[in-house]
């Protein structure tokens, strides 16, 4: 970390003295000729304008290298541009946009080349915070389950595990402000540890990602893009508030943010309260009620030739742990049993630009402190408390032609300590080393991209308990080491027609819990034992994407097939200790396939009008043919949506009625129980008005409508015969200055 530091340094006062560059020109309708108020944005850069009135834009000070340009705006086709910058220049870009009923694409940040969706060899699904905020989504956790081929593993309300094509927990990796966030993810009943707040968008890689982001990217990440520091000159402040009926809920956050030339800061705090939920048969659910406060803040310096980038988010979540169903009320007040649980993130990013090459460099700290009340709301009797440190130093080679290629070395340390009573996992210190290559290759109609990783973890972990004790736990010193690579296209061969291929394997670690556990884990009922001769899990999938898109209708098709050797998993004996039945961690291959099905509708010229379909489905087997638990439901998702533009003082104004039919769930683990089908109604309305300089959004909406009582197949109340939350009408009030 020291010579990486100075490396920064010296690099900085090295390309200080740099020259720099501007960017202008016009932009202007394709169909028309007339000027258009678009938004023009260098993503490497985080640097942009806006359009003036005349189409006329201009921004200054980018230095040398080539950079791609990306120009937006609504009811118009976006476009990318690679332009490259040298000798103090004025670059003269004008620029005519199609017009498109398509929304506005976005610069997809979880890949390495950082290329729009269309240009991407790999499919990666994105959608706004906004979004899933207007579809009445009670938290992040249950909004990305609007995204084909996601799903959630849900405790209540208050927990939620992202489920991407039937893989979770350790499978899945979750990234927030550019490093990973590690939560004790291992467990059921740990949830994402993050709030919506200050994020402003979630993509999802569906499939092995482990070239990109190493151990537990077997399955898939979850990407959190955060919100956007204020374009140069510019000043912005929010506020909001959602009412949820349901649960008696108010969620609230307050933001600001001002940028300069040079620097930039934002800050934003979130706080949100709700009680027990109430299912469709009208009883609620005893302690299910939980609370959050949320801190985000960040600032950034951009010099002549360097950004850097210091972002910090503080987060407190209490969760209550239900365990029957008691005494009916809307109190807010935790009561035992309950989870407190502290997230800190704190994350440094740099990027050093030369020539025609770049270097990144990001150091993170998270610290995850969970504590778990039984009897005694003063004194916990499990405490976790888990540091990690991340780096990710990439350098972007300068470019050969068409080939672009990155080089990188990645990695953590990562220290778990225990401070209560009980003990789920040892204490432990873990140290990762990874190194990519990855190269993208651009023909006219067809971009290849290719890349290989080695990683190596250790896994050093102390004794717990004493020895003889039912629950002692030995001491263990173990290495994992894995080869991965990645080969993907996406071809143009017929006009308005995509395909992509991809080929990925990945692998996984097995974590703390898999290899020592012995004792029983309260939050599920059962008394776990480890196995310390578990080795990695290792996967191949091979994934076919089909888009087909023209000005009135998107048309997608994703398949995949996933091989996974010596899957992991927990199985039950005939054992009982104390009381609880006994799980052992046992190892067998296994596979997964399915994908996902679906189409957008948008006529020309009644833009206004959308009609969005989807289908999504997986199938999870071991070697002798019987089913893996915890893999969701068939799902078909149904949305009509209305959007209207441009009112002198309404500005825009979108309302939806969703129906989404989740299909019986027959083909279970052989100690998992079969889940009826049911269909879900929602709706809503937003608009936004417009008076001076404040713009003002009311929303409302409803969830679950017809009041339904269903029990999903991911619930972990559904052992206990809990149903899921019922009718919800909530109404929103934002704000923006």
């Amino acid at each position: 970390m020291k010579n990486i530091l100075c490396l920064l340094v010296l690099c900085t006062i090295y390309t200080s003295a740099s020259s720099q560059n501007t960017l202008t020109g016009k932009i202007t309708s394709q169909n028309t000729n007339e000027p258009i108020l678009a938004t023009i944005y260098l993503p490497q850069l985080e640097k942009g304008t806006v359009a003036d009135f005349n189409g006329n834009y201009t921004i200054n000070n980018i230095p040398e290298g080539r950079y791609t340009v990306v120009y937006s705006s609504l009811g118009f086709a976006t476009i990318s541009k690679y332009i490259i910058f040298s000798n103090d220049e004025t670059v003269v870009e004008n620029v005519e946009l199609q017009e498109s009923a398509v929304e506005m694409e976005e610069v997809i940040i979880s890949t390495p080349f950082h290329k729009l969706q269309s240009e991407n060899v790999m499919k990666v699904d994105r959608v706004s915070v906004q979004e899933l905020n207007a579809a009445g989504a009670l938290s992040l956790a249950e909004g990305i389950k609007t995204i084909p081929g996601v799903n959630i593993i849900s405790t209540g309300t208050g927990i939620g595990k992202p489920v991407i094509r039937g893989l979770s927990s350790n499978r899945v990796v979750t990234y927030a402000q550019g490093v990973r966030l590690e939560n004790q993810q291992f467990g059921d009943e740990h949830g994402l540890g993050i709030n919506e707040a200050g994020i402003e968008s979630v993509e999802v890689i569906k499939g092995p990602a482990s070239l990109l982001y190493g151990s537990d990217a077997l399955g898939g990440v979850l990407y959190l893009n955060p919100e956007k520091f204020a374009l140069s000159g510019e000043t912005h402040g929010d506020f909001s508030s959602t009412y949820f009926s349901n649960t008696a809920g108010i969620s609230t956050n307050l933001g600001v943010k001002t940028s300069g030339n040079k620097f930039k800061f934002l800050a934003r705090g979130a706080y949100g309260t709700f009680s027990d939920y109430k299912t469709g048969d009208t009883y609620r659910v005893t302690n299910s009620r939980f609370n959050e406060k949320d801190f985000k803040t960040g600032v950034q310096y951009a010099g002549n030739n360097f950004k850097s980038t210091l972002r910090y988010n503080y987060n407190r979540a209490n969760i209550g742990i239900p365990e029957e169903i008691g005494e009916q009320t809307k109190s807010k007040e935790l009561a035992l049993p309950f989870q407190e649980i502290d997230n800190h993130i704190l994350t440094f990013d740099n990027t050093l630009f030369f020539n025609n090459s770049s270097l990144d460099v990001t150091a993170g700290y998270v610290f995850n402190d969970r504590r778990e009340f039984e009897d005694d709301p003063n004194v916990a009797a499990l405490r976790l408390k888990l540091n990690t440190l991340n780096y990710d130093v990439k350098y972007h080679l300068p470019q050969l032609g068409d080939f672009e290629t990155i080089v990188g070395l990645q990695g953590m340390f990562q220290d778990n300590k225990n401070e209560g009573e009980e003990i789920l996992i040892p204490d432990a210190k873990t140290i990762d080393v990874g190194l990519l290559a990855t190269s993208h290759y651009h023909l006219d109609n067809v971009d290849f991209q290719a890349g290989v990783r080695f990683d190596t973890r250790k896994i050093e972990s102390e004794t717990a308990h004493a020895p003889g004790e039912d629950e002692f736990i030995p001491a263990l010193d173990k290495s994992f080491t894995s080869f991965t690579a990645a080969l993907g296209a996406k071809f143009n061969l017929i006009e308005k027609i995509s395909t992509r291929i991809n080929f990925a394997s990945g692998f996984r670690a097995p974590n703390l819990a898999e290899l020592t556990s012995n004792g029983v884990h309260e939050g599920t009922n059962r008394f776990e034992r480890g196995n310390a001769d578990l080795t990695n899990e290792q996967n191949f999938e091979a994934d076919l994407a089909i888009e087909f898109r023209n000005e009135h209708l998107e048309f997608f098709v994703n398949g995949f097939y996933n091989s996974v050797n010596n899957y992991i998993y927990l199985t039950p004996t005939n054992e009982v200790i104390d009381e609880t039945p006994v799980y052992d961690y046992i190892q067998d291959n296994a596979s997964l396939y399915g994908g996902e099905i679906g189409f957008h509708l948008h006529p020309h010229p009644l833009d206004w009008l959308h009609l969005e379909s989807s289908f999504e489905t997986v199938t999870g087997k071991l070697k002798d043919d019987t089913y893996l638990p915890l893999i969701p439901a068939n799902t078909i998702r149904n949305t009509l949506r209305f959007e209207l533009n441009d009112g002198k003082i309404r500005k825009s104004s979108i309302a939806f009625i969703t129906l989404e039919n989740t299909l019986n769930k027959k083909n279970i683990h052989l100690f998992e129980t079969k889940t009826g089908g049911y269909s879900l109604l929602s709706a809503g309305i937003e608009s936004a008005f417009k008076l001076n300089k404040v713009v003002l959004e009311v929303g409302l909406n409803v969830t679950n409508i017809t009041d339904k009582k269903y029990v999903s197949h991911l619930s972990r109340f559904k052992q206990d015969h809990i149903l899921n939350m019922g009718r919800s009408i909530n109404t929103s009030l934002r704000i923006n200055i």
